[in-house]
């Protein structure tokens, strides 16, 4: 066998040796989707099933999706706006949705979805009955998959990476004696038992396997795939026989690349290149640049609790073990996961509702670019983990939304600037999605968006990122400015029509509702993006014609209300009631998180007041999806309520994560693994600017009692700075480590658990700083 290097392992024991700390392992294949283990480039990715009789690489490549671009924007919406407003002001419900559905609608209904590439299958033959010593795990400090096993008296290991460097996906066969087995390449659904296939050749010679293909829909992208194989053994064999290669080999290396029209006129050629490059290294010369590639985004920062059950597999802790330790792994598997789907490179597309790993042709939402909570979750921890390179792919997809958006906003709403809605695809499409009201004609996706891209910057300043974000939040400004209409009370600046994304209310009279005068979420945000914009012409300096307009609409946007019951509207100005109490979306929390509009230290009231819709949410069964669980695990982090952290972070791996320790909607959508990666941080470290000269960093803000003992290293807060430290009991270990390599605020105001404070200044003579808690 070979070690990751390439090196023999044969008699060594590694694969006896403990589980370590950053391992997620199993004693068996993965018998299904939900239990393979996921790797990837940021643009390819692959899923390991480990199978001992015909292993399963189920293939993805970003730009793989179902037709090109669409003309949807609905025609007659504008000449109907008038009139949708005032049924809105006069709580005529019933009437407005039914206009909404004639008009505002669009043909068709639909954006484009996200498909798989294909499948790789590898057939040994190696049955259950005759396989020992199985083990497979996926590393997270070197992003390699391994399987290893016997049989009849033969060891066999296999290993998986996913290349960003050489832009491939690489896997290493390698066996004690000469091993016969076929490999293939295919494009067919392997969750939905179609017989189907899905390509238009395949064609084996001379060593490789080239699959073509064209995703249906106008326009697709075209597609293709290559496959080498390279034997290192001097007898080693491979022969072409139809469409499959039969190897016969104890080493060899298997690489697969993939290209389509998105990004290239040839595919074919640049795939077939892509593999012909990597097969000219030796498997150590791939490992190694892959490996240290990677390291330099995931060794940036780190997370270890205590006790750690790492000698169980990872799916037995999964479903009995609630250690620390997990939580951990939880944490730093959400940075792996963001790594591996998400990366800055040509034409570079962001993680879908799946990331990148994607079986199905007809997947769950057409695993698109979904923005109104699930995109923005997914790069919830690029800021804190320092991993703003990852979410670059964002500010790609932004740009091209904000030259769609600008007809969106024109021909929909007589508006300047540019708006989209609460889903776009791999087109940028910006108009209506789907029809269904309480959330199709949502037109402030683009604008959250906006916002968490300036939200990021303030973790990570970059001059150049700025001054492209700059240019589109000032259309999404542009669009605001003129959406907003006087509310029908005449005292303030609202949008009309509202909603809060996907949830209807009971008016006063029982009748139910989903369209609104200025919703709370819609509200925040607009208030957020004022102040971005404010901050952002302040940092680029120059004159903006905006500005002042942007000042005074400040001035006139509503306030946070309480009602009666104790609890924030949900709906804006009026008192509606929910007609599901145990809705996902807490969207009228938004300024407690992700915003900071709401604190129990700056603003108690409102924090007790979204601590009671909190509470009646779970006394009706909120969090039942697994990303609803992880932002209430953030909200609860805000609100300093470490117990109710412990629970949720509890809930959210008992109820709500799948074997392999991805996410379950149900079904898997990744963003509840990068909410709950943040939230953890969350839990352990909270930073907020508070001048332009100050950041407040509180250490241990929610820690929950089981988290008794861990290590933080390099968490990034807002401002810029670096900290690390170590915990007992609740009780920070001192000294607390502080860098200031690339601060953007000169003081820190650190408060330790308890409320000691110290006073930190950038010192200009060093990097880092041991920082002590004041005495009292």
């Amino acid at each position: 066998m070979s070690r990751p290097d390439g090196s023999s392992t044969f008699g060594s024991g590694q694969s006896q040796q403990q589980p370590r700390p950053l391992l997620l392992h199993y004693e068996s294949p993965a018998s299904e989707w939900s239990e393979a283990l996921p790797i990837g480039n940021g643009r390819l990715g692959a899923m390991v099933h480990g199978r001992t009789q015909t292993e399963l690489l189920q293939l993805n490549e970003d730009s793989v999706w179902y037709g090109g671009p669409q003309d949807r924007t609905p025609k007659d919406a504008l000449r109907h706006l008038p009139k949708l407003r005032q049924l809105i002001r006069d709580e005529e419900h019933a009437e407005a949705e039914s206009l909404v559905r004639e008009a505002f609608f669009a043909t068709p209904a639909s954006m484009r979805h996200y498909e798989p590439l294909g499948t790789c299958t590898i057939e040994f033959g190696h049955v259950v009955e005759d396989v020992t010593d199985y083990r497979r795990y996926l590393c997270l400090e070197t992003a390699q998959t391994t399987v290893e096993y016997r049989c009849r008296g033969v060891s066999y290991r296999r290993d998986a990476i996913a290349s960003f460097p050489d832009n491939v996906l690489a896997f290493r066969v390698v066996a004690s004696e000469a091993t016969r087995f076929v490999v293939r390449l295919n494009r067919l659904s392997e969750i939905e038992y179609e017989t189907n296939e899905f390509l238009d050749s395949i064609d084996a010679t001379n060593g490789r396997i080239v699959l073509k293909a064209t995703p249906g829909g106008h326009n697709s992208n075209r597609l293709a795939i290559a496959l080498g194989v390279s034997c290192d053994d001097a007898e080693g064999s491979v022969e072409a026989i139809g469409n499959a290669l039969i190897v016969n080999s104890t080493s060899c290396t298997i690489v697969i690349g993939a290209q389509t029209t998105f990004r290239t006129e040839d595919p074919e050629a640049a795939a077939v290149d892509d593999v012909l490059k990597a097969l000219s290294h030796q498997w150590s010369d791939l490992v190694e640049r892959h490996q240290q590639d990677y390291a330099g985004l995931f060794n940036r920062t780190s997370l270890r609790m205590s006790p750690d059950a790492c000698h169980l597999p990872t799916d037995e802790r999964i479903k009995n073990s609630r250690d620390p330790g997990l939580v951990a792994l939880y944490h730093n598997y959400g940075r792996y996961l963001l790594i591996s789907c998400s990366r800055n490179s040509k034409k570079a597309l962001p993680a879908t509702l799946q990331g990148i790993w994607n079986p199905s042709f007809a997947p769950p939402w057409g695993s698109k670019y979904t923005i109104n909570i699930n995109l923005q979750m997914n790069y919830w921890p690029a800021g804190p983990c320092s991993l703003i390179e990852c979410a670059i792919p964002v500010l790609g997809l932004l740009e091209k939304m904000a030259e769609r958006g600008k007809k969106t906003a024109r021909v929909m709403y007589g508006c300047e600037g540019w708006c989209a809605r609460h889903n776009t695809d791999i087109w940028a499409d910006t108009d209506p999605h789907d029809r269904w009201m309480p959330s199709t004609i949502w037109p402030l996706g683009g604008v959250w968006v906006c916002i968490d891209i300036f939200e990021m910057l303030q973790y990570q300043y970059d001059e150049n990122l700025h001054k492209r974000a700059a240019v589109v939040l000032e259309g999404a400004i542009m669009f605001l400015l003129e959406y907003l209409i006087p509310s029908a009370c005449g005292r303030y600046l609202v949008t009309n029509p509202s909603l809060s994304p996907e949830n209807t209310f009971l008016s006063v009279s029982g009748e139910p509702g989903i369209l609104c005068e200025g919703s709370v979420i819609d509200m925040t945000i607009i208030h957020i993006a004022f102040e971005k914009f404010l901050w952002s012409t302040n940092i680029l300096g120059g004159e903006n014609p905006l500005r002042a307009k942007v000042e005074e609409a400040l001035e006139r946007l509503p306030p946070l209300v309480i009602n009666s019951d104790g609890l924030i509207q949900e709906w804006g100005l009026k008192d509606y009631k929910e007609q599901e109490p145990g809705h996902r979306h807490v969207s009228h929390l938004f300024g407690l998180y992700p915003g900071e509009r709401i604190s129990p230290s700056r603003s108690p009231e409102l924090a007790a007041a979204a601590k009671n819709v909190l509470e009646r949410r779970a006394a009706h069964g909120g969090g039942h999806t697994g990303w609803s669980r992880a932002w209430l695990l953030n909200l609860h982090a805000r609100l300093l309520d470490a117990e109710g952290c412990g629970q949720h972070m509890d809930l959210l791996l008992k109820g709500s994560t799948l074997p392999n320790m991805l996410d379950s909607h149900p079904p898997f959508q990744i963003d509840g693994n990068f909410g709950g990666c943040a939230g953890i941080l969350e839990c352990l470290v909270q930073s907020s600017i508070i001048d332009a000269n100050t950041v407040e960093i509180r250490l241990l803000p929610s820690c929950p009692k089981d988290w008794a003992q861990g290590q933080l290293t390099g968490v990034r807060t807002k401002g810029g700075w670096l900290v690390s430290f170590s915990w007992q009991d609740g009780v920070i270990e001192e000294p607390v480590v502080i860098e200031t390599t690339a601060t953007t605020v000169s003081e820190v105001q650190l408060i330790f658990p308890g409320g000691l404070r110290s006073l930190v200044r950038a010192d200009p003579s060093t990097s880092t700083q041991k920082v002590f808690a004041a005495k009292e």
